[in-house]
C-alpha cells in the first residue's frame, strides 16, 4: 500500500507540474497589437496563408512551412538598433534548432523597396543563416505588414493612414505545427531566448 500511495503521489506531482503552453486568439492579446478586425476573435485563430521571397530567390508559402515548428520575426537590413541584436540571437536559436528537422525560422522584411533579394542573401552570408533552416522574405508590403497585424499579432497598430508605415517590434513568434500562435518572445532579451528554446524543444516533444 506504501508503495502504491508513493507513486500516486508521485504521478499527481508530475501532472500538476507538467509543461503547457497556452494558444494565443486575438483576445488573448493586447488590443493594441490586434487588427481591429480580428480584435475579439476568441478561437481557431491560425496563421493565414502566404508567399513571399526568400534570400535565394525562391517562392516561401505556407506549404513549405507545413506540419513544422517555427519562429516567426520582423525585421530590415537597415536597421540600427534592435536588428543586430535580434538576429544575432535569432542566430543562437537556429544552433539550437540546427538538427532538428520539425523547426525553421521565418524572417520578413519591412522594407520590401530596400531589402530585394540580392540584398537579404548578403545579410545571410554576414550573420550565417543556413538555407534550410531560416527563410529572409521579401514581397509586397501589404501582405507583409497584413500578416504582421492579422496573422502574428506581433506589432502595434498605429492610425489608419500609417497602417503600412514602419513595423519596428522586437517580438518573435512561435508557431507550431498546427498554425496556432503558442508563444511572444523578447527578440533583444537574452532571457527570453533561452524560454524560447526550451519552448521548441517541448513542442518538438509532443505528439501532435
Amino acid at each position: 500500500m506504501t508503495l502504491v500511495s508513493a507513486v500516486s503521489i508521485f504521478l499527481f506531482y508530475r501532472v500538476l507540474n507538467r509543461k503547457t503552453l497556452p494558444i494565443f486568439d486575438p483576445s488573448d492579446v493586447n488590443p493594441e497589437m490586434v487588427d481591429s478586425t480580428i480584435q475579439y476573435k476568441s478561437r481557431f485563430h491560425t496563421i493565414a496563408d502566404f508567399s513571399f521571397t526568400n534570400q535565394n530567390g525562391k517562392t516561401i508559402t505556407q506549404k513549405d512551412y507545413e506540419g513544422k515548428i517555427y519562429v516567426a520575426d520582423f525585421f530590415f537590413t537597415t536597421c540600427g538598433s534592435i536588428c543586430p541584436k535580434m538576429t544575432s540571437n535569432l542566430a543562437e536559436v537556429q544552433k539550437a534548432i540546427l538538427h532538428n528537422p520539425k523547426v525553421l525560422l521565418l524572417s520578413h522584411t519591412v522594407t520590401p523597396e530596400i531589402d530585394s533579394v540580392p540584398v537579404l542573401k548578403a545579410y545571410a552570408e554576414r550573420n550565417g543563416v543556413v538555407d534550410s533552416k531560416w527563410n529572409l522574405v521579401t514581397g509586397d508590403k501589404k501582405a507583409i505588414y497584413t500578416m504582421a497585424r492579422k496573422s502574428y499579432l506581433a506589432v502595434k497598430l498605429g492610425k489608419p493612414d500609417e497602417l503600412y508605415d514602419m513595423v519596428h517590434t522586437e517580438n518573435f513568434v512561435l508557431v507550431d505545427t498546427k498554425r496556432r500562435v503558442r508563444g511572444f518572445y523578447d527578440g533583444t532579451n537574452p532571457d527570453d531566448i533561452k524560454r524560447l528554446i526550451a519552448d521548441i524543444n517541448w513542442l518538438s516533444e509532443q505528439k501532435d
